[in-house]
């Protein structure tokens, strides 16, 4: 591919974003689920009486679990800042309403670490997973177009861009990473940008109910992808093992 070469991204509707969007409710609060409480909570809002400390059956503790490994492309915190379109939105949620419910230092902290995960949970414990290094060397950098605000229906309380993979060859870039590795095909690829450390209220989450559905489809950055990191994670905020 040459540099002004146009580059193809895969149709929306061919991902999953639109299926497992869940917005705000018109009229209602916006209620953390129970996943968020238990995963996340803990961590961005300590002793909040709504965080879960563990549940049965669940690997998790006041937020942490045992270490997961996890192959994921970095998103570079420099993308974001140097996207007009990217600050736009940041200083559209910094004057929202719920504003001084976001985590925004978590977010600080992460912003060296945001990557959006092709191939989840490679593998449990301390020992890192073998990686082909070969048939990953063979696939070519590619581009992913972040799109956004995103609210899953699951992780209610967790804000996300959406990872829109370049087309190539009229296949999914990001398909041939996780067939490089094995790993069945996917359509979700979500950057988690922001953390709620509360329930919003009716108004707040009807503002944020009008971000999302003002930023959908809007893209604030494109990044090559070029280098893949395999993280490993004990925490929300995973911790770089190796890249290459």
């Amino acid at each position: 591919m040459t540099p002004n070469s146009p580059v193809t991204y895969v149709p929306r509707d061919a991902l999953a974003y639109d299926r497992l969007l869940s917005p705000p409710t018109p009229g209602a609060p916006f209620l953390l689920d129970e996943g968020y409480r238990l995963c996340h909570l803990p961590l961005v809002a300590p002793g909040h009486p709504k965080a879960i400390a563990s549940v049965a059956g669940k690997d998790y503790r006041d937020g942490r679990h045992g270490r997961v490994h996890s192959l994921v492309a970095p998103v570079p915190d420099a993308a974001l800042a140097d996207s007009p379109a990217f600050r736009v939105l940041e200083a559209a949620l910094r004057a929202s309403a719920f504003a001084g419910k976001i985590a925004w230092d978590v977010a600080a902290r992460r912003a060296g670490k945001l990557h959006a995960t092709l191939c989840g949970s490679l593998g449990r414990g301390e020992t890192a997973p073998a990686i082909d290094a070969a048939a990953l060397s063979a696939i070519a950098p590619f581009r992913l177009r972040l799109e956004g605000l995103f609210s899953g229906n699951v992780n209610r309380g967790r804000l996300y861009l959406e990872a829109h993979p370049e087309l190539r060859g009229g296949r999914n870039a990001v398909h041939a990473v996780q067939a490089a590795l094995g790993r069945p095909p996917t359509d979700l690829y979500v950057v988690g940008l922001h953390n709620l450390t509360d329930d919003l209220d009716a108004a707040e989450a009807a503002e944020l109910a009008a971000l999302i559905r003002d930023w959908r489809g809007r893209a604030v950055a494109e990044i090559v992808v070029d280098a893949l990191w395999l993280l490993s994670a004990v925490v929300g905020a995973a911790a770089l093992l190796a890249a290459g």
